[in-house]
């Protein structure tokens, strides 16, 4: 595998950090997180998904869940003192993080945003995020990710 299909701007900070972690291909055209997480043979619990949303004071927001799960709206927006919390549309994604849909990481966003993690990542010794662009993840332990990022940590998921 050539070092720069490898290489982005989130495993550069990763890297740059002295953060351990371990960079995985998997095919760009996988149709879901599922299919992502059977490609890396790893348990759809431990791959997680990055949410931006905003709420009322159009504020935004990045939320890591299992790509197995769903984002519960509400409880995110207790989590972050809000009175609501809606997804952004997806055409707002790559202005505002400067990632594409299926490539969005929490690390490495272009415009700095609070992080919330789901309490699952700390079930796992790693979890795998988005690597910054689509057949790219990244695995770490979910502390370094969450000492990294600054996120907070909540419940977050839909029962």
């Amino acid at each position: 595998m050539a070092k720069k299909e490898t290489m982005s701007n989130a495993i550069r900070l990763l890297t740059g950090a002295g953060i351990p972690h371990e960079v995985r291909i998997y095919d760009p055209e996988a149709v879901d997180g599922l299919a992502v997480a059977q490609e890396l043979c790893e348990d759809p619990s431990s791959v997680f998904k990055s949410l931006v949303a905003e709420n009322e004071a159009r504020e935004h927001f990045i939320f890591e869940v299992p790509i197995d799960r769903e984002l519960d709206l509400k409880k995110a927006a207790r989590a972050t003192g809000s009175k609501w919390i809606k997804l952004i549309p997806q055409k707002e994604l790559l202005p505002l993080t400067g990632y594409v849909h299926g490539g969005c990481s929490p690390i490495g966003l272009k415009k700095r945003m609070p992080c919330y993690m789901d309490e699952t990542a700390f079930l796992f010794p790693a979890i795998f995020v988005s690597g910054g662009r689509r057949g790219l993840q990244v695995g770490l332990s979910p502390n370094d990710l969450k000492v990294f990022l600054g996120a907070a940590v909540a419940d977050l998921l839909l029962l």
